[in-house]
């Protein structure tokens, strides 16, 4: 399913891990994959609440929780450059459906990195 909101759909998630060789772009993809799925969810179903918008990224955190092992295995790591990266393009995430107001750390809330 096509991401139909412009401003998700015209945003390049992860741009600055894909522009660094210290992440690998076969693992990079794997969580641009996880944010397009996020958007995807959110059209579907089109939360009316933070709480709901909340619900949905914070399971989108926990497979970047689960992709942390195939960064390692491929000797790398969701370190601090990752970690700020991937928070921002979930509040980009959260601010293209329109909920400018989310927490950037509640969004992220289930992280372990």
């Amino acid at each position: 399913m096509p991401i139909t909101n412009q401003q998700a759909a015209e945003h390049v998630f992860l741009r600055q891990m894909y522009a660094d060789p210290y992440y690998p772009d076969h693992v990079v993809d794997r969580g641009r994959a996880i944010l397009v799925r996020l958007c995807e969810r959110i059209e579907a179903e089109q939360p009316s609440s933070l709480e709901a918008l909340y619900a949905h990224t914070q399971a989108a955190t926990e497979e970047f929780n689960r992709l942390e092992a195939e960064f390692e295995a491929a000797g790398s790591e969701i370190e601090t450059v990752a970690r700020e990266v991937i928070a921002e393009d979930f509040w980009c995430v959260a601010s293209a459906y329109g909920f400018t107001d989310a927490d950037v750390e509640e969004l992220i809330a289930t992280r372990d990195w």
